[in-house]
């Protein structure tokens, strides 16, 4: 596969999941992988590397439309950038095959989640500001640790929970997009002292997620509608789950 359509895929892959609040790793890590990279030598790592990168860059105009929920958020945030390095550090101890398994699954899941809460109207109130937080912070931990083992940053978990606890569908997924930004980066090092960054790729890499975030957040703030993010997020979500179990079925 060329580096000219590897740069073309991830720049709609940026457009997509910026436009969802997520970086993109969930199409970055295969999509490396079938371009004949390891998966988990150059895969996983630069895929954690180009999401948070799409999720900061989709972060500014998301801040500019206030749509970013700092404060209620942090606690997450927190405990999602602590845990992904020790997902990082489990992942040379789980197989190939049950790493697609762990990823088609979480992914299966949050595609059920969003598809039922497609055609609901927006909530009106959010949870108080104290069980945000201790929701949060416990979830934070165990989405900060899936994310690391998987590579994905963990936003797929963090957009459903966000709507449980009332957020409105964009400032759910803008926030999603802060909370990935730092488990991203944080499990990109944890990643980063085993693997092998070939890195012609990662500035190809860099420029289409540089362009493709600013397009899909401005998009989400200015012209999307909220049944219509959550029924793009379904379907996109689950036709990677179904490749990806197709694959980890090949491969086990």
């Amino acid at each position: 596969m060329t580096n000219s359509i590897v740069f073309g895929v991830i720049l709609a892959t940026s457009f997509l999941f910026a436009m969802l609040g997520l970086g993109g790793g969930m199409v970055y890590v295969p999509l490396l992988n079938w371009a004949g990279y390891d998966l988990k030598a150059v895969a996983i790592p630069l895929g954690l590397l180009l999401n948070g990168l799409n999720t900061l860059l989709a972060l500014i105009p998301f801040a500019r439309a206030r749509l970013v929920d700092w404060g209620g958020a942090l606690p997450i945030g927190i405990t999602t950038t602590l845990a992904a390095p020790a997902g990082a550090w489990l992942m040379p101890y789980v197989p190939t095959h049950q790493l697609l398994l762990l990823f088609a699954g979480a992914v299966m899941v949050a595609a059920w989640r969003v598809a039922l809460t497609a055609g609901h109207d927006e909530p009106k109130a959010l949870m108080s500001l104290h069980r945000r937080w201790m929701l949060g912070g416990v979830a934070g931990a165990f989405i900060g640790l899936l994310g690391g083992l998987l590579g994905i940053g963990g936003g797929f978990v963090v957009a459903p929970l966000l709507m449980a606890m009332g957020y409105p569908t964009k400032m759910a997924t803008a926030t999603t997009a802060f909370v990935v930004t730092s488990s991203s980066f944080s499990g990109f090092l944890g990643h980063a002292a085993e693997g092998q960054i070939p890195w012609q790729l990662a500035t190809v890499g860099a420029a289409a997620v540089l362009l493709g975030s600013q397009f899909g957040a401005r998009y989400l703030t200015e012209r999307a509608k909220a049944p219509q993010i959550k029924r793009i997020y379904a379907i996109v979500l689950l036709t990677i789950a179904t490749k990806l179990l197709f694959d980890a079925t090949r491969n086990g």
